[in-house]
């Protein structure tokens, strides 16, 4: 009997992704709830020891012999996010991240980034892809699926920092699940991402009737029933982090943050819910970082690790949204309820989303099929 051992797979641009539906919102909120059904029953492997790491990631020296070695600048990140999901995908793949702060002067995105999608029992390529709106939906639709489990049903006011694009496909996602929003509150750094912004949302969500900019932390806050910090920053200093004070919050309100985020002592308090997108994830960073570790990765479930190792709290009071989505714990308990929720990234997400794009690629027939070999020369 012999064997076919022609690999074929297909390359997809970013144009290509759009047209296989990268930009799907609500379809990608219901695949990464998928998911995080399979992470609660552990049907997925991520690296590390634990299985639970984001990735492994190439670090520069401040002071290098080598003129031509990059520097680290801000947001510089070369790292590499392999995963295995299980379940209806049965797919690996991993994205590779480049990222630069600087890249914006030259007219680019802050990351580039390219997946590949695997077969899990041969390792065969299945697809190479532009990751950039990949990765931005996949993220944005995380704070989706918490405010579907998490946020009031009659929720309308949105307050958020950073309009850039996490901001925008996390807005996206919370329209996506909560309908009746029509209000937002935006702060940013600069008039012309404003501007962008705004455009963006009254061609894109026309039921958002009211738009404000406002300039402190404090306004996008208070009276919001759905908050998050989108904003990208220097990492080092905690106290330099855009943080949420406990008198500011409505009650009832859901935040989730997927970027730079501190809390003041009130919000430490046992009786803000305190939700994680996967505690392994954060755990593995605590192994792997300096302490305390939120001066290492700004995202507020990392904090979470410290207070637990400072004796500030149990782990017992951090929840999974994976068992949320699971039914095997309560989604929103009342309507006074704070819930804060960290949204860490992870590549099993990629996977997902990168699956479902790829398949709908196949079945109508978009992107370059590229070969690989016929036969390998080396077997």
């Amino acid at each position: 009997m012999s064997n076919n051992t022609k690999i074929d797979f297909i390359y997809l641009s970013e144009q290509d992704m759009i047209r296989a539906g990268v930009t799907d919102m609500l379809a990608c909120v219901n695949t990464m709830e998928e998911m995080f059904g399979l992470l609660y029953i552990g049907d997925y492997r991520m690296a590390g020891p634990n299985n639970d790491s984001h990735g492994a990631m190439v670090t520069f020296p401040q002071d290098s012999p080598f003129p031509n070695m990059p520097k680290p600048t801000a947001d510089r990140r070369m790292m590499a996010m392999p995963a295995y999901l299980g379940g209806s995908f049965c797919t690996a793949g991993v994205k590779w991240y480049g990222s630069n702060i600087a890249n914006r002067e030259k007219g680019l995105p802050r990351s580039i980034l390219m997946f590949t999608l695997n077969d899990p029992d041969t390792g065969a390529p299945l697809a190479h892809m532009s990751a950039n709106l990949l990765s931005a939906y996949r993220t944005g639709a995380i704070p989706g699926v918490g405010a579907r489990h998490l946020a009031r049903k009659d929720s309308k006011v949105v307050g958020l920092l950073g309009p850039g694009v996490m901001g925008k496909t996390t807005l996206a996602a919370f329209i996506a699940v909560c309908p009746q929003i029509d209000t937002l509150k935006i702060k940013g750094r600069g008039q012309k991402s404003l501007d962008n912004f705004i455009a963006w949302v009254k061609e894109t969500y026309p039921q958002v009737t009211s738009i404000e900019v406002v300039d402190t932390l404090e306004e996008v806050v208070r009276d919001s029933d759905l908050v998050t910090y989108c904003s990208s920053g220097e990492v080092g200093d905690p106290a330099t982090y855009p943080i949420v004070k406990r008198e500011w919050v409505k009650p009832g309100a859901f935040m989730a943050m997927p970027a730079c985020c501190n809390i003041d002592a009130d919000m430490e308090r046992s009786d803000v819910r305190k939700v994680l997108d996967n505690t392994g994830l954060y755990e593995a960073w605590f192994e792997e970082l300096p302490k305390p570790a939120h001066h290492c990765v700004p995202v507020i479930g990392v904090r979470f690790m410290d207070m637990i190792a400072e004796g500030k709290m149990h782990p017992e009071e951090l929840e999974d949204i994976g068992k949320i989505v699971a039914g095997q714990a309560p989604g929103r308990r009342n309507d006074e309820e704070i819930i804060i929720m960290s949204v860490g990234g992870m590549p099993v997400e990629d996977v997902a989303w990168g699956t479902v794009v790829y398949r709908n690629a196949i079945e109508q027939g978009i992107g370059v099929k590229l070969n690989l070999w016929e036969t390998p020369v080396l077997s």
